[in-house]
């Protein structure tokens, strides 16, 4: 008897990346055309993940290089451009067998697909740190001074000590561990990409909290950035605690 077309497309909403193979196996020789459409659909996802599996192999390539070392260390930061909030740094020591598929530099992933590859890093990294640093700190040593001390918290906060950093593209001061500054790192590597993800996520789910005391503001949409809403308010509500007095200097006083 054959079986009901609803049964097969349930067996394909259920069926994982490995179970796919013996979907088509099963049913590629199954006339009906929605089952076939199944059948075509399942072979794209396979040739999908593939293609991805190839995509982070090559993000492994620093990695490999300084494979001799045992805790390799990608760092990198979030919230340097906008005008509130702090900036906030990352740093990741994956395991070496690792593998994390859709690892990216943080921006090119949406929302959602952050927040999913959050809770893997966090389940499946060797160890996680954060580091912050304040609006009033920036306002006082500069963004860049005040990031680099932000990511010398987070590899202070590592339960274990990297025996190298991947940086995305900076040397970090006053660090007494081997560092690889790599341009565009965030892409080119899966250490460092974890550690975009995890400090890209945890300074948005801030921003969203201060969106709670500032609704005028519209943090939980822009995150601080200084987009045409939040100059408005701004000019209209002037700065909140949470302010870089540096960088809105040109919209109002402070």
């Amino acid at each position: 008897m054959e079986k009901k077309i609803s049964d097969i497309k349930n067996e394909f909403t259920a069926a994982d990346i490995s179970k796919l193979p013996l979907f088509i196996e099963t049913y590629k020789n199954d006339e009906r055309g929605s089952v076939q459409k199944l059948v075509a659909r399942a072979d794209r996802l396979i040739a999908a993940y593939e293609k991805e599996r190839q995509r982070i192999e090559l993000m492994k390539s620093y990695e490999k290089q300084y494979s001799r070392y045992e805790y390799i260390c990608g760092v990198d930061e979030a919230g340097r451009g906008p005008f509130a909030g702090p900036v906030v740094a990352g740093a990741v020591i994956l395991p070496k067998d690792c593998e994390i598929l859709y690892l990216n530099d943080s921006k090119q992933l949406s929302e959602k697909k952050r927040d999913e590859l959050y809770d893997i890093i966090m389940r499946k990294a060797i160890a996680v740190g954060v580091g912050y640093a304040s609006n009033e700190r920036i306002d006082e040593i500069n963004i860049l001074q005040a990031t680099y001390e932000a990511m010398r918290e987070a590899i202070s906060k590592l339960s274990k000590k990297p025996d190298i950093l991947l940086n995305d593209a900076v040397k970090i001061p006053s660090i007494d561990i081997l560092q690889v500054p790599i341009v565009k790192g965030d892409a080119k590597s899966v250490s460092i990409a974890a550690a975009s993800i995890i400090a890209k996520v945890t300074r948005d789910r801030l921003m969203l909290e201060y969106d709670k005391l500032y609704p005028e503001y519209h943090f939980a949409e822009n995150k601080g950035y200084g987009v045409e809403v939040h100059i408005e308010a701004l000019k209209k509500y002037g700065p909140t605690p949470i302010h870089r007095k540096t960088f809105i200097k040109k919209y109002v006083n402070c």
